[in-house]
């Protein structure tokens, strides 16, 4: 197993088609990096929820989720399943939030999601964030799409227990859901956890990275 040890990112930027697809994504990873450096800064959108009780679900848990510091957070509200209907203002929020900042990192769903609300967003996000570390994120569902992760990110046993604990406190309106349960989580990063040597992980696509190695 080769590992890269850069430093912790200070700017992120988040991107989810639905209010939660962050905190299923990389709810451990965002724990961990906000944990280590309160200063950081995280910026997130996300395309649907906006102006319903998904957003206040959204808000609270992304504050839970980044140790506290509350994110700069928008919520539109595109039709849940109906992405594709609203390409154009989907591209045109996602180039807005492109404008407002300046990240090291950029989360998004990964390209090969069968979702197509997911999928759409993927597909847009390397036309904004052209020079951009871009990490895709994982989300379990019924669609057989699990990818073939290129990143790993160890978590601690804690760490992972954590992410599903603050999952079901601030998600209440999924709890219901037959994926959404702790065994679901757990199962899916103690999977990714022994394809890394450790005892659970997150685990992301990476389509392409520079590398540059600098005299010190």
């Amino acid at each position: 197993m080769i590992g890269l040890f850069p430093r912790p990112p200070r700017r992120l930027a988040l991107l989810g088609a639905h209010c939660d697809d962050i905190a299923i994504g990389l709810g451990a990873t965002l724990l961990a990096l906000t944990a280590a450096d309160p200063e950081i800064e995280v910026r997130a959108l996300v395309l649907s929820g906006g102006g319903t009780a998904r957003e206040d679900e959204e808000r609270a848990a992304l504050t839970a989720f980044c140790s506290g510091t509350e994110p700069q957070l928008d919520v539109l509200d595109v039709p849940d399943g109906r992405a594709p209907a609203h390409w154009d203002r989907i591209k045109d929020a996602l180039a807005r939030f492109r404008r407002a900042g300046e990240p090291e990192v950029v989360f998004a769903p990964q390209r090969g999601d069968a979702h197509q609300d997911h999928r759409l967003l993927a597909e847009l996000v390397p036309t904004e964030f052209r020079d951009h570390l871009t990490l895709g994120y994982e989300i379990l569902k019924w669609e057989t799409d699990t990818p073939a992760p290129t990143l790993y990110h160890p978590l601690t046993r804690e760490l992972a227990r954590e992410k599903s604990r603050l999952l079901h406190e601030h998600y209440p309106s999924q709890t219901g859901r037959d994926w959404f349960d702790e065994e679901a989580f757990l199962g899916l990063a103690r999977m990714r956890g022994v394809q890394c040597h450790a005892p659970y992980a997150e685990a992301f696509v990476l389509d392409k990275a520079i590398i540059r190695w600098e005299r010190t």
